[in-house]
């Protein structure tokens, strides 16, 4: 684990997303921070546990009223790639419900992680990337932690390393080249998951801040414009009541939502720019993905 210093930032962003503005002073204390947690970790968390991931167990029928049985099988999302462009407004073009997909087999039951043993471990729920953190005698990471790590000390940076998408020429992160959700050529290496450490680590050292996979925080989510007094800085922020998280255009869907940080391999210029520090999205907390892991810090 490295140590990160604390301090006061600029968190959010004004230029880009709704949901990053407004800008607003935060000041966070320092923390040690890990990368992301691979497979080859989380396989020993498992082993020594014998912990089932909630992508392996069946879904609870009363907690989705009305759900067809096969949706309530073990299952998890996988990102299946389209043959022809599709309207960039539903991503259930892409998105789908993989019976038997889960960390053991992100791509669906006959895929393995033989060979990926030090890339991120996905399709981890919340509960599952908290049940690893305890065990390890860590946590997970504030919003407000995470984005002030991923800045490695740069003040208002559009990127983790600095204010151009490329850098020198090179790519600084496993997101998606080309158009989306289509054609990837894989000018940066990889079509999925890369090894952590593949790109360059940030000011503060620490690799994959940005791409590769989102990762969990433990703030229930809330717009930035809901925050009490923005203009004013705001110490060690926890983010919103758990109450406040819901998706209000979903009202008969009662499951909260935690922020995720540092974009995906998926995020790409056309249609996900969230490759970026200030960059946040909702997540249900019972929803695992093959795009979406953690990282632990140690407080104190």
């Amino acid at each position: 684990m490295l140590w990160i210093p604390g301090g006061d930032f600029l968190m959010g962003s004004d230029r880009h997303y709704a949901e990053e503005a407004p800008v607003h002073r935060v000041l966070v204390d320092g923390f040690w921070m890990a990368c992301p947690v691979t497979n080859r970790e989380f396989s020993a968390f498992v082993e020594a546990t014998g912990y089932v991931t909630s992508a392996e167990r069946p879904a609870n029928p009363a907690d989705y009223p009305g759900a067809v049985a096969e949706m309530l099988a073990p299952s998890s999302v996988v990102f299946i790639k389209p043959k022809s462009p599709v309207d960039l407004t539903n991503y259930y073009k892409w998105w789908k419900y993989v019976r038997g997909a889960s960390w053991r087999h992100p791509r669906g039951p006959d895929s393995t992680i033989k060979g990926l043993l030090e890339h991120p471990v996905v399709h981890v729920a919340f509960e599952d990337a908290q049940a690893y953190a305890a065990w390890a005698g860590k946590e997970l990471p504030t919003e407000a932690e995470w984005e002030f790590a991923a800045r490695g000390g740069l003040e208002a940076a559009d990127y983790v390393w600095g204010e151009e998408m490329m850098h020198g020429g090179r790519h600084m992160a496993n997101t998606w080249q080309g158009e989306f959700p289509v054609r990837n050529s894989r000018e940066d290496g990889f079509e999925g998951t890369s090894p952590v450490g593949s790109f360059p680590a940030n000011g503060y050292g620490l690799f994959d801040m940005a791409g590769n996979v989102w990762e969990w925080t433990t703030d229930w989510y809330q717009e930035h414009g809901m925050i009490d007094s923005p203009c004013c800085t705001i110490s060690n922020p926890v983010g919103a009541e758990r109450s406040n998280s819901y998706d209000p255009r979903q009202p008969q869907i009662s499951i909260p939502r935690k922020v995720m940080k540092g974009g995906s391999h998926l995020c790409a210029p056309n249609y996900c720019r969230r490759y970026r520090p200030a960059a946040r999205m909702a997540q249900p907390v019972d929803t695992a993905t093959c795009h979406l892991g953690f990282r632990c810090i140690a407080r104190g």
